[in-house]
């Protein structure tokens, strides 16, 4: 049965609310995987072939982090550096991660009006996601629009509540979807 990998990102984990929240609401199941690579590599010392072995035992995998200088943060730059490499995700016979879904989610502190044409940041987060976009599909991956918590500092204890529930219930559509 096709499974999915969380991969969590944030260096600074035990500061994120949102982010607790949303892990907290990850269903327990088997066909789920959570794997931080915080945790995993401290020193930035990535093991790619495990990394390679870990992903292709998974069809949707999840990238769980903020949006830092409107991008990843910098392990999950690296991770996809080394880990997505030539002849092996892309290029010749680089056929690993074909029909698998690539997803990210992701927490910002500014708000939703805060990522627009008129606002503060002057473009949308969509826009700021292109070079992921492109990577996945590079891949032969498909795309999936991206689970975003806006505006964190700001949200309420029920806020958050709510866009935990709305995390687990789409966890648990990818996890309906995979099985049809």
């Amino acid at each position: 049965m096709p499974k999915i990998l969380v991969l969590l990102v944030h260096p600074t984990l035990e500061k994120s609310k949102a982010n607790q929240l949303l892990l907290d609401s990850l269903p327990v199941s088997e066909n789920i995987t959570l794997h931080d690579l915080y945790e995993e590599y401290p020193n930035f010392s990535i093991n790619v072939k495990a990394e390679q072995n870990l992903i292709a035992k998974h069809q949707t995998i999840i990238f769980q982090h903020p949006l830092y200088w409107y991008s990843c943060p910098p392990l999950m730059k690296l991770w996809m550096d080394l880990v997505l490499e030539d002849g092996w995700a892309y290029g010749t016979n680089g056929v690993h991660l074909s029909g698998k879904r690539w997803m990210q989610v992701i927490t910002t502190g500014g708000s939703k009006d805060a990522y627009s044409k008129s606002g503060f940041h002057g473009y949308e987060t969509g826009e700021f996601l292109l070079p992921f976009r492109r990577t996945a599909e590079l891949c032969g991956m498909e795309y999936l629009p991206p689970f975003l918590v806006q505006g964190t500092f700001q949200l309420s204890e029920l806020d958050l509540q709510k866009e935990s529930n709305r995390y687990s219930k789409l966890i648990n559509q990818l996890l309906g979807a995979q099985n049809e």
